[in-house]
């Protein structure tokens, strides 16, 4: 019977873990732990094989689980004794049970069903399209396959015939070939034969044109390898320009006799060197600009076939554009004329004089340069040329120049007197040039030949050599250390020595004379010239100012002091000027492999300066030195205040006692040295060096009197009246006349007279609040009435004394109660 209802009560589908309702899984849970702790239970075999099947015994013991069987049968048979037990009445149940479990199964059956209907047809689907996919590629395979064969077999079939056919291209290729070559020559000739006929009935300016898109055609074919039809088309164009170009110069020149050019002197410029009638006079004027414009055109041809004369690129001359053709004839007489006086043998041609050359140049340039304004360079703007007349008459009289020098300069460069003299003028010609005449700065300059290294290292040295005489002869002048501008007031505000003056004069001059050198470079290395003589004539000062310490207050002193300042002065000012601002980038550029990360920083967000270094050390030397005057000063008012420092403050009499308050006697040689020195200096230094001068004496003597004075004696109420009045009307006015308010440079002497004068009731007050704030302090509640003290210490206007040094104040005081001593 047990058997039949455990066959009747398997699931329709096997797996280990059987269906248990919901409501049930707790206490199958608990009842399962129980379970497994009884060794006595019976056990329940799956009847497989025809194993046996052992009987369970009845009552409440179960049957475990055994590991190895299938655990279906205890599941079920667990399941029956728990739903329905050994009672009888029980087994009403059963029917509901049934009905819950059959529709549990039904539920499971349709998922089952479901997911095993749909499943098979997802890989059915996925298989067939491998299978498709693999069919597919199969007969792609053999059309390849196909394929392969079907190209093996042309190319086999098809090569015979092939290397016919390549012969044929090549054969075609070839014919091309020559029949473009052929075609370049027809054109070519072509062309040879319209200038040919256009020359025939004299019609120049069409034969000019062609002749231009001749040259343009050369121009093309300048990547060909075809080394004959290039040198055809060479040969073609060199022969129609040599033809033109002598057609046209011949009548250029004649038209130009007309004119009377060149214009030699300026009389001549004026009306352009015409001496005939007007109507002759537009005739020639027309016929030049009608040459003038032909020429114009030959300019291509005559590029393509004339290569300007170059200098040695050692010079570093920028690239430039030639000369255009009707400038060329139009200068050839001029450069007959140079090279006729200044080359050779002739007595113009002297190498102590290069004025002479170059004045001539800018004359020629003077006096032609109406006549290219008003009668050239309208030309010009009708052809569209972009060139101006009068640079390109400048730039090419100014190649004359060049290979000038380049010829007299190595002859010179041992010379310094004629070297030197060389360098001047040809600076006074280049300041011109660019000045008066606008020759442009990126075009061929002197300054490019001068900036040969061999010449420019001359240059340095010489220039180098000649500002250390000049500084020689300066500093040895009777008038080195006089102002010029001494009997001038409004002038005279630095009060500047001669030799401090003519000193920066001299680095202002060989500014301006390096300021138009091609490359930065070389700026630089000048600047470096002008850091090394402020260093030198720095030393130099430095050496005479150690002959003077023993007189610190003597004129020479003072001059020396006044010197430094004006250079550091001025070099601040110049490290704000365009020029030197343009020098600290360009030596971003050049030292940024020699600078530290911090320099070049500096350099960049300007924080620093070229002249930063220099403008420091000199800076250094005028404390120095100023220091020096004052402690000098000073010491001389230590010995005038020996008295004064005795005075018997104890025992003075009261302000009440006397009839009118008077200056101490034992303070009048303090004062009148102190007064004496003041003016002195005043009239020796100028204004910002006395005022720094006055302002650090003021310090010292502040705190000498406190320290030696005050501090070191002690007060009745007469003597701390006679005190305050000694200072607040007769210290303090001495520098009334440098500020407005003295005092404020006398803030120890001034709160020391306001405690020591305060009367007894209120110093009584201060003095117990400073008191009770030290206790406060010194106690368990920290700092709890400090304000309070402070506050108190400021109503009296007492903000430089610390509350420790007003208690020492108060406790030297006399004039106490009894009661409060």
């Amino acid at each position: 019977m047990t058997l039949c209802v455990l066959e009747m009560a398997q699931p329709p589908f096997k797996s280990e873990e059987p269906f248990i309702p919901k409501e049930q899984e707790t206490n199958k849970e608990e009842g399962s732990g129980e379970e497994a702790e009884d060794p006595e239970e019976a056990q329940l075999f799956c009847p497989t094989d025809g194993t046996k099947l052992e009987a369970l015994n009845t009552g409440e013991e179960s049957m475990p689980r055994d590991p190895e069987c299938c655990d279906i049968p205890f599941y079920v048979s667990e399941f029956v004794e728990r739903e329905v037990g050994i009672d009888c009445e029980s087994l009403s149940k059963v029917g509901h049970l049934i009905e819950q479990l059959s529709e549990s199964k039904m539920k499971l059956e349709e998922q089952v069903l479901t997911v095993s209907s749909e499943v098979p047809k997802r890989i059915q689907k996925a298989l067939q399209n491998a299978e498709d996919s693999k069919k597919s590629l199969c007969q792609l395979l053999e059309k390849e396959r196909v394929l392969h064969d079907s190209i093996n077999n042309h190319l086999l079939t098809s090569k015979p015939w092939m290397e016919d056919l390549g012969v044929l291209i090549s054969q075609i290729k070839e014919v091309e070939r020559h029949l473009a070559y052929l075609k370049w020559i027809s054109q070519i000739e072509e062309l040879s034969d319209n200038i040919q006929q256009y020359l025939m009935t004299n019609n120049v300016p069409d034969a000019a044109t062609t002749l231009v898109s001749m040259a343009e055609l050369d121009i093309k074919l300048q990547e060909s390898s075809c080394s004959h039809l290039l040198t055809f088309m060479r040969s073609t164009v060199q022969f129609w320009h040599k033809i033109l170009k002598d057609k046209l110069s011949s009548d250029f020149e004649e038209t130009l006799t007309h004119l009377h050019w060149p214009f030699i002197g300026p009389a001549q410029s004026q009306p352009f060197g015409l001496a005939t009638s007007p109507a002759n006079a537009a005739e020639i004027f027309n016929n030049f600009e009608t040459l003038f414009s032909q020429l114009l055109k030959l300019q291509t041809s005559d590029e393509l076939l004339t290569k300007p004369k170059q200098l040695p690129e050692k010079y570093l001359l920028p690239p430039s554009p030639p000369i255009i053709l009707p400038m060329q004839m139009m200068l050839a007489p001029l450069q007959k004329r140079f090279k006729y006086h200044f080359t050779g043998n002739r007595q113009t041609n002297v190498l102590s004089k290069p004025e002479w050359y170059l004045t001539q140049v800018l004359m020629w340039i003077g006096n032609h340069a109406k006549f290219l304004e008003d009668k050239v360079q309208p030309i010009l703007d009708k052809a569209g040329s972009p060139v101006n007349a009068r640079v390109e008459f400048s730039r090419a009289l100014v190649m004359l120049i060049l290979e000038k020098l380049a010829t007299d300069i190595p002859c010179l460069l041992y010379d310094d007197n004629l070297f030197c003299h060389l360098v001047d003028e040809v600076l006074l010609f280049e300041r011109e040039l660019h000045s008066v005449h606008g020759y442009l700065s990126s075009f061929p300059s002197c300054m490019h030949i001068l900036s040969e290294e061999t010449y420019f290292q001359r240059w340095l040295t010489v220039e180098r050599k000649f500002a250390l005489q000049k500084m020689d002869s300066m500093l040895s002048s009777e008038g080195a250390w006089i102002s010029q501008y001494k009997d001038i007031t409004d002038v005279d505000e630095m009060k500047v020595p001669d030799c401090a003056e003519t000193f920066m004069t001299l680095l202002l001059v060989i500014t301006d004379r390096y300021k138009h050198l091609p490359t930065a470079a070389r700026k630089l290395q000048f600047l470096e010239l002008q850091k090394e003589l402020v260093d030198d004539f720095r030393i130099r000062l430095t050496q005479v100012m150690k002959e003077e310490t023993r007189a610190p207050l003597a004129f020479r002193y003072c001059a020396i002091l006044n010197a430094v300042n004006y250079i550091a002065t001025v070099l601040a000012d110049w490290a704000d000027n365009l020029f030197f601002l343009q020098l600290q980038q360009a030596a971003l550029e050049v030292d940024s492999n020699t600078l530290s990360k911090l320099q070049l920083g500096q350099l960049a967000s300007m924080e620093s300066s070229v002249f930063d270094d220099m403008i420091n050390l000199l800076e250094r030397l005028k404390h120095d030195m100023l220091t020096r005057q004052v402690d000098h000063v000073f010491r001389e008012v230590k010995d005038a205040a020996k008295m004064y420092r005795k005075e018997r403050w104890l025992s003075l009499p009261s302000q009440s006692e006397q009839a009118m308050m008077t200056l101490s006697t034992t303070a009048c040689p303090l004062l009148l040295t102190l007064r004496d020195r003041l003016l002195q200096l005043e009239q020796q230094l100028c204004y910002s060096l006395f005022k720094i001068f006055w302002q650090m004496l003021a310090e010292k003597v502040d705190l000498f009197i406190y320290q030696e004075v005050i501090l070191a004696n002690h007060f009745n109420e007469g003597g701390a009246a006679q005190l305050q009045f000694d200072m607040t009307r007769n210290l303090f006015p001495l520098f009334s006349h440098y500020c407005k308010r003295p005092e404020n440079y006398f803030k120890h002497i001034k709160e020391a007279c306001i405690v020591l004068n305060l009367n007894v009731g209120s110093a009584l007050l201060l003095k117990d609040v400073l008191q009770s704030a030290t206790e406060n302090r010194t106690g368990t509640i920290l700092n709890s009435d400090q304000p309070t003290a402070v506050a108190a210490l400021n109503e009296l206007g007492i903000y430089k004394l610390a509350q420790q040094d007003v208690e020492i104040l108060l406790n030297l005081r006399t004039n106490w109660p009894v009661t409060a001593k």
